[in-house]
């Protein structure tokens, strides 16, 4: 997901969209344990993710549109 799309979500679908990454993060690192993670380079693409909606959140909380 790119942030530019991101920056479009409100406040409450950047939180939907943060908790449902996580719960993806969970469930790739437990696939990733079992050896049955089918791509693995999700599993960073995921956590860049979750980093660019933080990011955003965090800007807006001080007022910025970055």
């Amino acid at each position: 997901m790119k942030a530019s799309e991101i920056r479009q979500l409100t406040e409450e679908e950047l939180n939907t969209k943060l908790n449902d990454l996580k719960t993806e993060l969970f469930n790739l690192r437990f696939q990733l344990a079992s050896n049955q993670v089918a791509n693995p380079m999700r599993i960073s693409a995921v956590k860049k993710d979750i980093a660019r909606v933080k990011t955003v959140m965090r800007a807006n909380e001080l007022g910025r549109n970055a």
